[in-house]
Formats: C-alpha cells, sequence, structure tokens
C-alpha cells in the first residue's frame, strides 16, 4: 500500500512538472528573439546587447519584441513585425527560404570552388616538372658572368 501511494506521488510530480513545462517560457522566447535580431540605431550589436547611452533605437525595440512575443504565438509573425517595419536588415541572419537560401549556399559554393581551382592549379604546375637546364657543349653567356664574379670575390676574400 505504501509502495503504491509513493509511486502515485511520482505520477503526479512528473504530471505537474509536464503541464507547467512551458510555462514562464516568454521570457526564453524574448531573449532567443532579441539576439537574433539587430538594433537599428547603427552600432551593428544584437538588439539585447545594444547598450549605447541614449540610443533612440534599443528601448523601443525592445518594449515592441516583448509585446510582440506576448501577443503572436508564431514565431514567424514576430519576425515579420519587424522586417516590415524596419526593413531585413534587422535580421542577423538572412531568412533560409528564397533569396536567403541563395545566400546562406553561396559562400559554401564559392568556397569549394577556389579549393578545387587551386588543386588544379598546383597539379598542372607539377606536371609540367622543372624547367630544362641550358647545357651541353654551348656556353651559357650568364653563366660565364657568373664565374667571373666568383673569381673576383674568391681574390678579394683570400687571406
Amino acid at each position: 500500500m505504501f509502495r503504491l501511494k509513493q509511486i502515485a506521488q511520482v505520477w503526479m510530480l512528473l504530471a505537474t512538472l509536464f503541464l507547467f513545462l512551458g510555462a514562464g517560457d516568454d521570457n526564453a522566447r524574448f531573449s532567443a528573439f532579441g539576439h537574433r535580431v539587430m538594433c537599428v540605431c547603427g552600432c551593428n550589436y544584437v538588439l539585447l546587447e545594444c547598450n549605447h547611452v541614449g540610443c533612440p533605437y534599443s528601448d523601443h525595440m525592445r518594449e515592441e519584441l516583448a509585446t510582440a512575443v506576448k501577443a503572436n504565438g508564431d514565431d514567424n509573425s514576430v519576425f515579420q513585425i519587424f522586417i516590415q517595419k524596419y526593413g531585413p536588415a534587422v535580421m542577423l541572419a538572412p531568412p533560409k527560404d528564397g533569396f536567403g537560401r541563395v545566400a546562406w549556399i553561396t559562400p559554401y559554393i564559392v568556397l569549394i570552388f577556389g579549393v578545387g581551382l587551386v588543386v588544379l592549379i598546383v597539379g598542372a604546375w607539377n606536371k609540367r616538372g622543372p624547367k630544362p637546364r641550358s647545357g651541353g657543349g654551348g656556353t651559357d653567356v650568364h653563366a660565364d658572368g657568373l664565374d667571373s664574379f666568383r673569381d673576383q670575390v674568391r681574390r678579394d676574400t683570400e687571406i
């Protein structure tokens, strides 16, 4: 009997925790949204980290964000409110659809293309091999000039 009572209490505790798991979630959502939106004052800081004295935008934008998070259940609608009011530059990262998808993919494609191009160029250089030296029976004008300088250096440095 005592064991059954303990099991029932544990289940009641788990059910209560499960029911209140989403309660108080507004602060977490506010923080998540606030770190994905930029302050539009020109400081290039995240909205929740803009700490300029007398910033004309950050306090007002934070109030708008808190109101939007409480009023709207959908994450996309909160972002759309800010995008409509301040433009797409207010977002820290481009959206992952439409042209934003191109903005996400392009740097990786350029990186892969650049690495491939470097590999091709280095491979072509390696296939060429070293330049053949002029040798044989002919005289090399540059070698004769260097030999005369070498002889002069030897004479000048003899003790």
